[in-house]
């Protein structure tokens, strides 16, 4: 997952989800470029009540996500280990 698709995931447990948008042009009137847009710097909120969460909140939130992502990874080897441990072919751990 790139940089930019876990700021969106993080995002999105915020303020109950599809509530923000990109800035498509900066406080001076410059158009921000495509490739630069989706950062926190250019959070807009297009939700009614909803709020911008700090960066370190969302930092936070990105990490959690990472980090949930890795366990997850580092179960299943985990798993397969001790599977091949009991004798099980690769075959047969793949067809669980």
């Amino acid at each position: 997952m790139t940089d930019r698709e876990y700021l969106q995931k993080a995002l999105h447990t915020f303020n109950g989800g599809n509530w923000y948008g990109w800035k498509t042009h900066d406080d001076n009137g410059n158009k921000i470029p495509n490739d630069q847009r989706m950062t926190y710097a250019n959070i807009k909120v297009i939700k009614e009540s909803a709020t911008i969460p700090s960066e370190a909140d969302v930092n936070a939130k990105i990490q959690e996500i990472k980090d949930a992502e890795t366990q997850k990874t580092n179960n299943k080897t985990s798993a397969q280990n001790k599977l091949k441990a009991l004798g099980l072919t690769d075959a047969e751990i793949e067809a669980l």
